[in-house]
């Protein structure tokens, strides 16, 4: 059976959804927004730079909620607004998450627009360590 997760210490929804579905080992987590946990109403950081940063702090929470971490992480799907200016930027940003030798399998996808008006939003495929 699915179990279905949600942390007070993640970002609000901006959207009917669970933070992360789990289901034999793995995790599926929804795409996180540069929303600032707590304060939902708080402007979003300017530029791709401080946005990407904050969606991955954002990852990292509903991660360390499953006592997981980026190192669990198996796959990401990453949407940008700006594509073309934005996608050398967020990558420097993105790749300084994750050790060289361990980056996650990934899709990179340009869009039209995102929930509260934000640059970048990542959503990812983790697996816990003790499932074989």
């Amino acid at each position: 059976m699915p179990l279905f997760h949600n942390f007070k210490d993640a970002p609000s929804h901006v959207a009917p959804f669970s933070h992360a579905v789990e289901a034999g080992g793995w995790i599926m987590l929804t795409g996180q927004m540069p929303t600032v946990p707590g304060a939902p109403d708080a402007p979003l950081a300017e530029g791709i730079e401080g946005q990407t940063r904050q969606v991955m702090e954002n990852l990292k929470i509903v991660l360390a909620g499953l006592d997981l971490d980026l190192s669990d992480v198996m796959q990401c799907r990453c949407y940008l607004t700006a594509f073309e200016r934005d996608y050398d930027a967020f990558n420097v940003i993105y790749k300084s998450y994750f050790p060289a030798d361990r980056l996650p399998a990934r899709t990179t996808i340009g869009v039209t627009a995102l929930a509260v008006g934000a640059l970048v939003e990542i959503d990812c495929l983790a697996r816990r360590r003790e499932v074989e």
